[in-house]
């Protein structure tokens, strides 16, 4: 079974967050957030939230045990971008955009140690 969690709108930009995101998949759930824990990138604390939320929704919702769930995906994508404008030297004006990402992690529950 599959259970999933989905952060909108983070306000870190979809490349750092997949840094940090590739170091933690594939692994058990306790890993992964210990693993977060001495990562010291800026993208480690929100994926760290949405791995505890699908942890969550997977003890409340569904009704599995924490000790037998894993990541199967996390997915880093786009999110809207704010434009803004740096002002510059002779009335001009230099436009950028602050990024945003859409975070999603999906478990699975493994069964007697064996991926399923």
């Amino acid at each position: 079974m599959e259970v999933q969690a989905m952060s909108k709108s983070v306000r870190i930009s979809p490349r750092k967050a997949r840094i940090v995101a590739d170091a933690v998949r594939n692994l058990s759930i306790t890993d992964a957030l210990n693993a977060l824990k001495v990562i010291r990138k800026r993208g480690a604390r929100p994926i760290a939230k949405t791995i505890q939320s699908a942890v969550a929704n997977a003890v409340n919702n569904a009704k599995l045990e924490q000790a037998n769930l894993m990541i199967a995906k996390i997915d880093i994508d786009e999110g809207t971008a704010f434009k803004r404008y740096h002002p510059s030297t002779r009335g001009r004006i230099h436009p950028y955009k602050k990024r945003t990402s859409h975070i999603l992690v999906v478990l699975k529950e493994v069964k007697n140690g064996t991926k399923s």
